[in-house]
């Protein structure tokens, strides 16, 4: 692979005593979209959140666009708003209107003007379908508006790497939909997404790769279609089984 735009050498992690992470290898090309799937406490949300700091490995090396994660890059603002980070709760601010959401860190870490922040705050809620609620307040939204405007709010940096942590474990069935198909979008236009997920229909149709882990492993790595038709490894035919026939 050409200069992946992310990529784990022999990572390791642990909290205290426990190890969460084991020896973990893997480069992400750019525009690529990687689900990352497993059993829960299989580690997949804390190698998600290495990517961009949130997390910090005690072993190995993570280069994200070329660079490896330390205190240096964590402190350059344009590293960070290069990666977009959508978590399982919305994380909006309760006081702020959505435009005002949006396009805080615009305003705030860009240096954008008012004027200009809020135009490009705007086409991005018009890119995930959350326009007409621009003026409102995050409590008057569904579960699936505010997350959609959560992922406005990402966009807005325009980030080259979109981190999703179970971004529709938090929504009831019906708004999971309309989530997951601004995900599609996102996907459809090229970005490089990082999606740790249960929902393996979205996982099948979406995503060019899926990365099976389990008790902080990486079992297996495979194009999406080869995993959904056959996993390499026991444990990644038994998963499957499970959460298909769910």
């Amino acid at each position: 692979m050409q200069d992946p735009i992310v990529e784990f050498t022999s990572v390791g992690k642990w909290y205290g005593s426990q190890q969460v992470l084991y020896d973990i290898n893997l480069a992400i090309g750019s525009n690529s979209v990687v689900v990352i799937c497993g059993p829960s406490g299989s580690g997949k949300s804390t190698l998600l959140r290495c990517v961009n700091g949130l997390e910090r490995a005690q072993a190995g090396t993570i280069r994200v666009m070329g660079q490896e994660i330390n205190d240096r890059t964590l402190r350059s603002i344009d590293f960070r708003a290069n990666i977009g980070m959508v978590f399982q709760r919305f994380s909006l601010y309760p006081n702020m209107r959505v435009i005002d959401n949006v396009t805080l860190a615009l305003r705030k870490v860009r240096g954008v003007t008012q004027a200009d922040a809020t135009r490009e705050g705007m086409a991005m809620l018009d890119r995930v379908g959350a326009a007409d609620k621009a003026l409102v307040y995050p409590s008057e939204l569904s579960g699936g508006q505010q997350q959609r405007v959560a992922i406005a709010r990402a966009l807005v940096m325009r980030p080259r790497i979109m981190l999703f942590d179970e971004p529709t474990s938090a929504l009831d069935p019906e708004m999971i939909r309309e989530v997951l198909d601004v995900i599609r979008g996102l996907a459809e236009g090229g970005m490089t997404l990082l999606v740790v997920t249960h929902e393996m229909g979205f996982a099948r149709s979406a995503s060019t790769e899926v990365v099976f882990m389990d008790k902080g492993r990486i079992v297996e790595r495979s194009e999406s279609a080869a995993f959904f038709r056959l996993p390499q490894s026991e444990r990644g035919r038994l998963f499957l089984e499970q959460v298909l026939h769910h």
